[in-house]
């Protein structure tokens, strides 16, 4: 029997309700974190992987706290003014909340953590839309690493193959990708069968915060950009 109007209606307030809950327990916890800890940076990141951040995060949890989500609730978390920031400063580094983004207050000193953030890379295997790093092409000929039952497979994803005698055979020479054009999902599939990694996630220090000091490390950027913004 179908769902009354009414009882949607009830489904949608409640999903607005927990929503909104969520986003003040998210503004609560950001406020709670700038009184503990003794300094807050903003980060970027590029080629996000989401079990790899979550073990960097684990490595730090008895010292720094991170978050992730919506910068706008990042932002009022922090206060977008000197006139609403929960503590004096905050509002500099809530104007660098943006784009690809996320917030870390840490107990750690600034040194520590510049050298955690600079030396963290992990590679991993590139997703469709990604932008190739260089150019792949496979020359005509067996290719050892596939067995038999991988030519179906291969001929999907475009690569003119044959079996020769039980043996994956390229018929003629094959591009996977080409440097800097986006990776077709025939590409990544086809780079990830080869072990060939492309992509990889850094993350990158923008600012950082503490109650004496305010520090830009993005280049190029000034604190009276932030200010007049």
């Amino acid at each position: 029997m179908p769902k009354s109007k009414r009882n949607r209606a009830v489904t949608l307030s409640k999903t607005k309700k927990k929503g909104k809950e969520h986003k003040e327990n998210i503004v609560n916890s950001i406020r709670e974190c700038a009184e503990k800890y003794s300094s807050a940076y903003v980060f970027s990141f590029e080629n996000m992987r989401n079990l790899k951040f979550k073990e960097f995060r684990d490595q730090l949890k008895s010292s720094s706290r991170f978050f992730l989500g919506s910068n706008k609730v990042m932002q009022v978390a922090l206060g977008r003014s000197d006139s609403d920031e929960i503590r004096p400063g905050l509002h500099k580094i809530s104007k660098l909340v943006r784009g690809d983004s996320g917030l870390c207050f840490t107990n750690l000193s600034k040194e520590e953590v510049q050298r955690l953030f600079n030396e963290y890379e992990e590679h991993d295997f590139a997703r469709t839309g990604t932008t190739a790093t260089e150019k792949v092409e496979l020359q005509e000929g067996p290719l050892d690493q596939f067995t038999h039952e991988m030519e179906p497979f291969l001929r999907k994803q475009g690569m003119p193959v044959r079996l020769n005698r039980g043996v994956v055979e390229l018929v003629s020479d094959f591009v996977v990708c080409e440097e800097g054009r986006p990776l077709s999902p025939e590409a990544a599939r086809i780079l990830r069968l080869l072990g060939k990694k492309m992509a990889t996630f850094r993350l990158h220090l923008i600012c950082r915060w503490s109650p004496d000091e305010f520090e830009i490390y993005r280049e190029g950027l000034e604190e009276s950009d932030i200010e007049s913004s």
